[in-house]
């Protein structure tokens, strides 16, 4: 019975924030995306994807211009 308990939980910010990481470089197993795609919402992995995505260009950017600057660029 708290197999059926759990199974009605939606999706922790972990859980989710695991998941667009693991979507991004590729590595999401089959387990975690039909768990996803049957308790997620569509618009909170969208929001979140776009945050780690703008995150992620923001540190490149950054190290782009550190190894530039210390290169005497």
């Amino acid at each position: 019975m708290s197999d059926q308990q759990n199974d009605d939980k939606p999706l922790t910010f972990g859980q989710m924030l695991h998941s667009v990481l693991a979507a991004a470089f590729g590595v999401q197993s089959g387990k975690n995306r039909a768990r996803d795609f049957s308790k997620g919402r569509p618009s909170q992995f969208i929001l979140l994807g776009l945050l780690f995505t703008a995150i992620f260009v923001v540190v490149l950017f950054g190290v782009v211009k550190l190894v530039l600057h210390l290169a005497g660029v």
